[in-house]
């Protein structure tokens, strides 16, 4: 058990020692804990769901299943790949459950989380290339239409392609940390990676060409 003064602010502490705290009987570790995440896990659920509604009940069943399962969390590891990892589970299994596809196209993309992920040798990522097929926006309205159709070209990216760019592009998790998370081999990480973007970059033309000669 992590042996804390009482007066330490929560917000100074650790995913991992908000862990041992609550395992301990401090229920607001856990508050913090989700709303230290509530915003940037809300938004990957968003774009891998696709619907603002669908990524509120999700919020909530990976929560519970973080208040669950959180004995059998090693507090040796990253907190914030366990919790992305049952959240992806969860998104999963809603579009199992709702085989009819995404309920929403129109749920922005929002601002969090976009900056472009690094490979293992500290180097940008070759996904960042995905931007140079983005027309440039002259101003904000131009700036949050982007966000919106590039929020809509991922959600017409198949499933498997589409959770790969999502945790290693907008979320930034290492390669090595996706293959955890997802249960599949490095090199599998990277080839759907390069689909992924290949993927985007053959949807956005498609679709939102014509905006690359305004």
């Amino acid at each position: 058990m992590l042996d804390l003064p009482e007066d330490v602010p929560l917000k100074d502490l650790s995913d991992e020692q908000l862990v041992e705290l609550y395992r301990g009987g401090r229920e607001e570790a856990f508050t913090e804990l989700v709303k230290r995440y509530q915003r940037e896990l809300f938004h990957f659920l968003v774009r891998f769901l696709s619907s603002r509604a669908a990524a509120e009940d999700v919020f909530q069943e990976a929560f519970l299943q973080v208040h669950i399962s959180i004995d059998s969390f090693d507090t040796s590891r990253r907190f914030r790949p366990w919790l992305f990892t049952i959240s992806a589970n969860k998104a999963r299994d809603w579009l199992r459950r709702n085989r009819s596809g995404p309920a929403s196209l129109s749920a922005p993309a929002g601002s969090g989380g976009s900056a472009p992920a690094s490979d293992d040798d500290g180097q940008v990522a070759f996904v960042d290339l995905m931007e140079a097929d983005l027309p440039r926006p002259a101003d904000e309205a131009q700036r949050q239409e982007i966000r919106e159709l590039v929020q809509r070209t991922v959600a017409l990216m198949p499933e498997h392609l589409r959770e790969v760019l999502l945790l290693a592009y907008f979320h930034r998790f290492a390669y090595k940390e996706v293959a955890e998370m997802l249960g599949i081999p490095l090199g599998t990480v990277k080839s759907r990676l390069h689909a992924a973007v290949a993927t985007f970059s053959q949807i956005w033309k498609q679709h939102y060409g014509e905006l690359d000669a305004q």
